[in-house]
């Protein structure tokens, strides 16, 4: 008998299966993004010593919208890849937290890549 599980459930499935092979390193931490309806976030987390050395969200922003778009994400991805410099972070391992590559979660990958984070 097959269960049905509403959106959020759906999202929670795939990024349990996405966490079953991504893990994060010293050498290698994992940049996780989280994204609600208002706000986008993204920290890199070191799951071995179970520690965040960065985290940036678009409530941290200093100008104030009313909902997250692809510029805010961007400019979130900026934040993280100069906060992952500052930590000495120069590669990561990327889990989009089992939403779409696509709109903002790609805008946040393409900023903390312009900042120069490799995935």
């Amino acid at each position: 008998m097959a269960t049905t599980l509403d959106r959020k459930g759906q999202r929670r499935h795939r990024h349990a299966r996405v966490r079953a092979k991504v893990f994060g390193t010293s050498e290698r931490p994992r940049l996780v993004v989280f994204r609600s309806l208002k706000h986008i976030s993204a920290q890199i987390i070191d799951d071995v010593n179970r520690k965040t050395l960065a985290a940036a969200s678009d409530a941290t922003l200093t100008k104030s919208k009313k909902a997250a778009t692809i510029a805010t994400a961007k400019e979130v991805g900026k934040l993280i890849g100069k906060r992952a410099k500052e930590a000495h972070v120069a590669a990561v391992v990327f889990d989009r937290g089992g939403h779409a590559y696509h709109g903002q979660v790609k805008a946040l990958a393409d900023g903390a890549r312009e900042e120069g984070l490799t995935f």
